[in-house]
């Protein structure tokens, strides 16, 4: 027995290996050409949207597509969101996970392969990477070699094409936060803020380094996505899939021998020529199955049906495919596809039911909110007659384009009087108040009662808002407090 400690470390596996560089493979074929299809959409919608106008009145901005920060508030063409209706926004969040459980469910990680942001600009990346550097093959020989002058010049124009691919991502991403006209005239007169430049360079690296180093890693090992596609799918999932049933065993094509000779021999249509492993992006070998960096991009699709083609085979070797189906094709029998089942059918029916709850509520908000908020410190102050006064706060959330007036009366405390911050100090029993449009108007209200007119500590109160112009005439109960 070897009781050598150096030794015995020296026989123990590596924890960690090296990363083999992926160099993807030009392909063409029907999945190649719909993902350059989605990549111009994405694209070209993702560089347009910004400088769409949405006419919606004076004062108010006509950017189409605008997530206002500093006035609070995000437009989405005719959508308006104020603050206080945030929760339109996690009903938009909620209702794009169902969309995305229903589309895994039916097609897997479809929608990492071809609309992902991560994976349109990394295909974007790497279309720059082969056109300035060349295919698989040329740039693995250049990578190889030593450095010379002109690969320094290939690779430096690699980068400098890159980073202005970066920029003008990170660049643009700006304008959905701020009127896109407004800050282009800015940068070009210097007179940008330099949080916007910061928050510009920091997108830019972002995308950089993502797309351009990162790739398979940030599917692979950032994103948490693949760890919950599993739950997702079942036997019954169209996935990107290779079908043993057909294809094994590998072997090399030969000329002399013919296919019933291969078939004889228990060889199949696979000729173990590796194209589904150099097309695809994440550097996977389809053929060992479903796994968890396989994006479905359908790539492999393209270039083993491509091979099929030349050697005079069927195509589909590998294809959008069922468990349920390769299993029934292994035993001779007929496959079945059930796309509407019950895991379906749930996520069909929950995303119609969050669909309909939001155009509703939507479509019935109120378009005037009031809010009161009593003050906390002090609970209430006695006045050198003998009065007791609290304070509260009174917001008025006008979300139409017309100015509307407001008559505030109390109820419930007897010769309770209202005196109005920066108006008349005579306190009356009833105010009229003003909102301007498409504002929140806030006023300070301290209330005056006499304190025999209370009934111990805490005495309901109840203010009441009317306006015939808004449509509203709505109690608002809160409590009075005293000594």
């Amino acid at each position: 027995m070897n009781n050598d400690p150096a030794a015995a470390s020296s026989e123990q596996p590596a924890l960690f290996s090296s990363h083999t560089k992926v160099q993807p493979k030009s392909v063409r074929g029907p999945h190649r050409q719909v993902k350059w299809a989605v990549l111009i959409v994405m694209l070209v919608g993702y560089y347009v949207m910004p400088w769409l106008r949405w006419d919606r009145g004076p004062g108010i901005s006509d950017q189409a597509v605008l997530f206002d920060f500093d006035g609070r508030r995000f437009f989405i063409f005719n959508v308006e969101i104020w603050p206080q209706q945030i929760y339109y926004v996690t009903f938009l969040l909620i209702l794009a996970a169902v969309v995305l459980f229903l589309t895994t469910a039916l097609f897997g990680r479809i929608w990492c392969g071809y609309a992902c942001p991560q994976t349109l600009w990394t295909d974007l990346y790497m279309w720059v990477e082969r056109l300035i550097e060349g295919d698989r093959n040329e740039r693995i020989r250049r990578d190889q070699a030593p450095m010379t002058r002109a690969t320094f010049f290939l690779k430096l124009t690699k980068h400098g094409a890159w980073l202005t691919i970066a920029f003008l991502t990170g660049g643009w991403f700006i304008f959905y936060f701020y009127d896109a006209p407004t800050l282009v005239h800015n940068m070009v007169t210097g007179s940008v803020s330099a949080t916007t430049v910061v928050m510009i360079c920091i997108l830019s690296m972002m995308v950089y380094f993502l797309a351009g180093f990162l790739r398979e890693h940030t599917c692979t090992y950032m994103c948490p996505w693949p760890r919950f596609q599993s739950a997702m799918q079942d036997e019954e999932s169209l996935i990107v899939s290779y079908r043993a049933w057909r294809g094994e065993g590998r072997g090399p094509l030969r000329k002399s021998v013919s296919w019933e000779q291969r078939k004889a021999q228990g060889l199949g249509d696979c000729i173990d020529c590796g194209a589904c492993q150099h097309v695809c992006p994440t550097g996977i070998d389809i053929r060992n199955g479903s796994q968890l960096q396989c994006i479905g991009c359908a790539l492999c699709i393209d270039a083993c049906d491509d091979i099929m083609k030349r050697i005079g085979r069927p195509g589909k070797l590998i294809a959008f495919d069922t468990l349920n189906a390769q299993i029934a094709c292994a035993a001779g029998k007929k496959p079945r596809y059930a796309l509407l089942r019950p895991r379906t059918l749930i996520y069909m029916a929950l995303l119609l039911a969050v669909g309909v709850f939001m155009v509703t509520t939507y479509a019935e908000r109120a378009l005037v909110h009031v809010s009161l908020l009593r003050d906390r410190a002090p609970l209430y102050v006695r006045m050198a007659g003998g009065e007791i006064m609290n304070g509260f706060t009174l917001k008025i959330s006008n979300l139409t384009r017309d100015a509307h007036q407001y008559t505030v009366t109390l109820e419930g405390i007897s010769g309770a009087r209202m005196v109005t911050s920066g108006a008349d100090e005579t306190p009356v029993s009833e105010l009229h108040l003003a909102a301007v449009p498409d504002a929140v108007a806030t006023f300070r209200v301290t209330v005056r009662t006499p304190r025999e007119s209370l009934a111990g500590v805490s005495t309901p109160l109840r203010f009441v808002v009317r306006s015939e112009t808004a449509g509203i005439n709505d109690t608002y109960e809160t409590s009075f407090m005293g000594p």
